[in-house]
């Protein structure tokens, strides 16, 4: 925003003149051939008091500090104070102050008031473009910011795009009644000095609020603080032995600036610039662009939250569908339970008989043998099925995941000609109980080690590990089988589904159905060396086990 329109209500009542005081900027009000006020700021740069500049005339001002640019600095004031158009843009002039070099500066005009006062800003010629570059950076890494998709990434390219233009920066958490450091870009040796002092990683070092007091201030006003003197303010808290790395490792000109990050209107930290450069027009930008942040983080949450929220969607509208297919195949498998369970006793008593026939030879031997596994076989699928549509009602108790896998393999028997399998079974001392149905929690084991090993080769291995994981339980096992059709490996789970030929659809359905009741995950994925791998996830204690 151009000086013009950021400064035109300035008066000479003596209320206003305390307010021309406090700006940062050096800052002269003039009316005529009159110096009314000068600030501070004004007088520290030409190194005279200001009640001996308000003494001066304003062309003994001009053939005092700007003599190498007198000649045409007196009659562009003579015009100004004549009712002349105020310049288009800075002006630039070499000042001398009474000790110092010369400094170029750039020159702002603003109108007073009244129609006879005039408002003269004095900048830093290489703090002014340095504010341009800076605009510049920071407007493309707010940009980047937006693309974001999680908030590590966004405060990363923030501190990294401030770093590039040569200041120090950190971003400090509000962590409840405590700070903590999260990303930053410092001197390495400040911030070795300082994890010496503390004993350990920055990182790690939780900083109770009232030891950093400005910070407090920041988030409770809202509003960023520029300091002229980082040694004034403590950027780190005193470690152990009262020592505090800023004021031993930070040179004594150092500026700085701490800018509250505010997301969805709550404090979420604060972002901290160091650097000798840093001067009050920079410090606006870095403000404004802390507001970016936040508004970034707000822009991650909210896609997070959206993303959570899908996903629920879907997993709802999974679950229905799921739902409503059981209830069909359930009304469907009742029907053919009671048609084909009768004709398949009567089969398997009458394979009873012929089996106590003497006069029977070995084909006829052989018949029976092959109508008992048939039968045995469709019997098997019916109990499935069954097992698929029939409501599950856990009755938890303590079990122990890794000895329903080893109760399972001792029930795995194949043909006495059939190639052996390895298994290998790596469950980690530490594992907990579970709180869950054994009978149905060795159901679901059952048939995913029975899976496995019907998806083997001859002299394939089987792996099965057992592990604590996120509160729960992990089973995991892996064959070297054909892996996972090319599709949505979630559809394995779906009854029917088949990926052998020889296959009934039904085991895995049965293992997703169990492991939901007992609120917790089974996927599936193919491993990148061949064969399947089977993910199964059970918490330790279930907060509801619900029919399903």
């Amino acid at each position: 925003m151009r000086w013009t329109q950021r400064m035109t209500v300035v008066s000479t009542a003596s209320a206003e003149y305390r307010l021309l005081e406090a700006m940062p900027l050096p800052t002269a009000l003039i009316r005529g051939e009159q110096v009314l006020r000068v600030n501070a700021a004004l007088a520290t740069l030409l190194g005279v008091p200001a009640s001996e500049l308000e003494a001066l005339s304003l062309s003994e001002s001009i053939r005092r500090f700007v003599p190498a640019e007198r000649g045409w600095v007196e009659p562009l004031y003579e015009s100004l104070v004549r009712g002349g158009p105020l310049p288009e843009g800075p002006v630039w002039v070499r000042v001398q102050p009474v000790n110092g070099p010369q400094r170029t500066l750039a020159l702002r005009h603003a109108p007073g008031a009244h129609p006879d006062e005039l408002v003269v800003v004095l900048l830093e010629a290489e703090a002014e473009d340095s504010v341009r570059r800076l605009t510049e950076a920071l407007v493309a890494a707010a940009a980047t910011m937006l693309r974001c998709r999680d908030e590590r990434s966004v405060l990363e390219t923030a501190v990294d795009a401030i770093y590039r233009q040569g200041f120090s920066v950190s971003v400090v958490y509000v962590d409840g009644d405590a700070f903590r450091y999260g990303p930053l870009r410092q001197s390495p040796f400040i911030v070795a000095e300082a994890e010496q002092l503390y004993g350990m990683p920055l990182a790690d070092v939780r900083i109770p609020n009232a030891a950093l007091p400005h910070f407090l201030e920041v988030l409770e006003r809202r509003k960023a603080a520029f300091h002229h003197d980082m040694l004034g303010v403590a950027r780190f808290p005193p470690s152990a032995n009262g020592e505090s790395p800023v004021c031993q490792l930070h040179p004594p000109d150092m500026r700085g600036l701490d800018a509250p990050i505010l997301v969805d209107g709550h404090p979420f930290g604060v972002l901290s610039v160091q650097g000798p450069a840093l001067t009050p027009a920079g410090a606006s930008t870095l403000e404004l662009f802390a507001q970016l942040v936040g508004g970034a983080l707000e822009n991650v949450r909210h896609h997070q939250m959206s993303a959570v929220r899908l996903e629920e969607v879907s997993r709802l509208q999974d679950e229905l569908v799921a739902r409503e297919r059981l209830e069909v195949l359930g009304e469907a498998a009742g029907v053919v339970a009671h048609e084909v369970r009768n004709p398949l006793g009567a089969i398997l008593n009458a394979v009873a008989v012929l089996r106590r026939e003497a006069h029977l030879g070995p084909t006829g031997q052989a018949a029976v043998g092959m109508l008992e596994e048939e039968a045995i076989r469709l019997e098997d699928i019916v109990r499935d099925l069954l097992d698929v549509v029939r409501p599950l009602e856990p009755r938890p108790r303590p079990v122990q995941l890794g000895e329903l896998v080893r109760r399972a393999l001792g029930q795995m028997h194949g043909p006495p000609d059939a190639p052996t399998l390895r298994f290998s079974v790596d469950e980690a001392a530490e594992t907990p109980p579970l709180e869950g149905d054994e009978t149905l929690l060795q159901l679901a084991v059952t048939h995913l080690v029975r899976n496995a090993v019907q998806a083997s080769p001859a002299g394939g291995k089987v792996r099965m590990t057992v592990e604590p994981a996120d509160g729960g339980v992990r089973l995991v096992v892996e064959d070297e089988g054909p892996g996972i059709p090319d599709v949505d490996p979630q559809r394995v789970f779906q009854p029917f589904f088949l990926t052998r030929a020889n296959g009934r659809g039904l085991g895995l359905a049965i293992v997703r159905r169990v492991v939901l009741a007992h609120e917790g995950s089974v996927r599936a994925s193919s491993r990148t060396r061949g064969g399947a791998r089977f993910e199964l996830w059970l918490p330790r204690a279930p907060s509801r086990m619900s029919p399903v």
